[in-house]
């Protein structure tokens, strides 16, 4: 396969443009400009896609002409290069031109059936593909500033811009590196029924040299990028999602496999990185990205594997299906794929057919009800329920519906102070785990109920050990168990469990969060800094990260500095009661009784935890242990961390407070 040099021009056009295409190509290399023009025998079949996926990878330039004959072939294979191009100006600066249409009758700009990185720049009308040397002139000048902005070795893409939370080629007869292909290829047949988009690769790659702390990335290892929503209705961006999430959860049912978790890899959603930077901070060998679209009842899936250090595309493939044979082309596709794995790992694979339904709709409702729950709002758990249940109604057997349903429910009757309808929803996840014993998705979501609601501290270890044997790479199972391993008392176990779930997931801002709350349990404040800096710098609005750094500065004694913490915190109860122990111990008791009085006049039915937090930080025993008890009516999950919250250090001494750690099953405190 041959690539243009980095300053080349690729000129996309419909056969019937072909006269206009020859005479704008030859004007351009009449002035030294070199040009890709495809006009191989090749459209259409696997060689000339991965020809033409290289060349426009590498391209400095896209020229597409856009006529009266592209408007009236809206299956032409141009639309494929269009598309390609499409997708990469998402990995290109916007300030940096790329794509350079060209025009030779009187199409308008404002066309529909042009991508819209078509119309945000300006057209060049070339009547019968004629050339005035100002087009060539513009085309040179665009090639010379962006060969200023790149270097001619690294195709055009942006420096990494790195956000918040915390390997070389191998021989052909290395068969690890086509397991990981063909295990990709299982999981796009897997993948079509979730699907409702058109789509191509965006990530730009960038080669870098192998060295030694490269060659510690294990060979056996992926991650799965999120796949880019290509169409036109951006609101179906949860399937591009839900793809991107199902193909991580089959290749992580590869023993020999290793796979970084969903919270890493979807860190770099939208972000302006190579992938060689990618996979540099993910620790892996090899990246799977992709896209999908649908138009009408046509969905078109696209995915490659790369392989990191030297951005060698190992394998791609587009596929086009009708909608309604996602599961018979699923099920063709993982069969014939799980007869090759089984020759070269030697392993048990994933089975082939969809996790827990045959119901597309049902799926779909799914879909969208995960993307609603990891809202983390009120609104967003509320519809998460009811689509949930619209999955359930389709399909009473979906034991993963049942699941989230479960959690979705708990979160609702939390923020409602609704105490019977937490104990209800257990009755969910009992659903799920009889549906599939074999599924830890059940276990994890009745084990996390179990501890921050119902303080049943032995049936969640006992779930959430069952969810860790049938999935022991989970890192958010493995960041729960260390949850309830601090609350019942065991902080150097949950330390460790959570480091655990770090390395599962070194960009998940909530372990590191975790992390840095049980550092501070146990007065290490130098590491509880480190942690919950790791975690803000990963989600800087974080409510829960902003709390929790509050209150490590509030027992360190730097309550100017908590009080501007606390200020940044969105949730009002969150920072209602922040703002109060600031300003208590920084001597101003109108601001802080203010504080209380709103919060308690306003918030005591969901932040009754907080409200007790606030009287004993103000060494208002009496008071504190009432809205205890008023938490322990109505639910509060916040309750669960009692025991070794140190904001609540005054109690301690009290009778009262190992009273309240007995009736909610817990350890005693000792001083010893």
């Amino acid at each position: 396969m041959t690539s243009p040099g980095h300053r080349a021009v690729f000129l996309s056009y419909a056969s019937e443009d072909a006269g206009a295409a020859a005479r704008i190509a030859e004007a351009l290399k009449s002035a030294g400009i070199e040009v890709w023009v495809d006009r191989s025998e090749l459209r259409g079949g696997d060689a000339w896609d991965q020809e033409i996926r290289a060349q426009i990878h590498d391209c400095a330039l896209f020229i597409p002409i856009v006529s009266a004959n592209t408007r009236s072939r809206p299956e032409g294979y141009f639309r494929f290069e269009w598309d390609l191009a499409d997708q990469r100006t998402h990995r290109i600066a916007r300030d940096r031109a790329f794509i350079v249409p060209v025009c030779p009758d009187n199409t308008p700009d404002s066309a529909g059936d042009v991508p819209d990185s078509f119309k945000r720049v300006q057209w060049t009308r070339l009547p019968q593909g004629e050339t005035p040397s100002s087009f060539v002139q513009r085309v040179a000048r665009l090639l010379a500033d962006a060969h200023e902005d790149a270097p001619a070795t690294q195709p055009l893409v942006d420096p990494p811009t790195p956000k918040s939370e915390p390997v070389r080629i191998p021989s052909a007869a290395r068969w690890p590196l086509w397991a990981w292909v063909v295990g990709a290829l299982a999981l796009l047949g897997f993948a079509y029924f979730a699907l409702r988009g058109f789509a191509i690769s965006t990530r730009t790659t960038a080669s870098l040299p192998a060295s030694a702390a490269q060659s510690a990335i294990p060979e056996n290892s992926i991650a799965v990028l999120p796949f880019v929503n290509m169409s036109s209705d951006k609101e179906q961006e949860y399937f591009s999602d839900g793809l991107t999430e199902q193909m991580i959860d089959l290749l992580g049912q590869l023993p020999d496999l290793r796979v970084t978790a969903r919270t890493s890899s979807f860190y770099f959603k939208d972000k302006n990185e190579t992938i060689a930077s990618i996979a540099k901070q993910l620790k892996v060998a090899y990246v799977l990205e992709g896209s999908v679209r649908k138009a009408g009842k046509h969905l078109r899936i696209t995915a490659q594997l790369i392989r990191a250090d030297s951005g060698y595309h190992l394998w791609s493939q587009t596929y086009d299906r009708e909608d309604k044979d996602i599961f018979a082309v699923q099920d063709d596709i993982a069969k014939e794929v799980v007869k090759v794995l089984q020759v070269k790992l030697a392993t048990r694979t994933p089975a082939p057919g969809s996790r827990g339904t045959t119901n597309t709709e049902a799926y779909n409702q799914y879909l969208l009800a995960q993307q609603y729950y990891r809202h983390g709002s009120q609104d967003g758990n509320l519809h998460a329920v009811a689509a949930y249940e619209k999955a359930i109604a389709l399909d009473p057997h979906y034991a993963a519906a049942y699941a989230g349903l479960s959690l979705a429910k708990a979160w609702v009757a939390d923020a409602a102070g609704d105490a019977n309808a937490i104990q209800r929803a257990t009755l969910d996840a009992d659903k799920a785990i009889a549906l599939a014993p074999d599924d830890a998705l059940g276990y994890a979501a009745r084990g996390y109920i179990r501890s921050n609601w119902l303080w049943n501290w032995s049936g969640a270890l006992s779930d959430i050990e069952k969810a860790l044997s049938l999935d022991p790479h989970n890192s958010e199972v493995q960041r729960r168990y260390g949850l309830v391993l601090y609350d019942v008392g065991r902080t150097p176990e949950a330390i460790a469990a959570t480091k655990q779930a770090t390395d599962l997931d070194p960009l998940s801002g909530r372990a590191w969060i975790n992390l840095g709350f049980y550092s501070m349990q146990i007065k290490d404040y130098a590491a509880a800094e480190a942690a919950l800096a790791r975690a803000l710098a990963l989600e800087p609005a974080s409510e829960v990260g902003l709390s929790n750094l509050g209150a490590l500065q509030l027992v360190r004694g730097r309550a100017d500095q908590s009080l501007v913490t606390y200020s940044k915190i969105n949730d009002v109860a969150f920072r209602l009661a922040g703002v109060a122990m600031a300003e208590h111990s920084l001597g101003h008791e109108v601001e802080s009784l203010q504080a209380l009085r709103e919060l308690a006049g306003n918030h005591a039915r969901e932040a009754a935890y907080q409200i007790a937090q606030v009287h004993a930080w103000r060494g208002e025993t009496d008071e504190a242990f009432q809205w205890l008890k008023r938490a322990y009516e109505q639910k509060d999950g916040g309750l669960s961390g009692l025991r070794g919250d140190p904001l609540m250090t005054a109690l301690r001494a009290d009778p009262r407070f190992n009273a309240m750690l007995h009736t909610l099953k817990l350890p005693e405190w000792s001083s010893n």
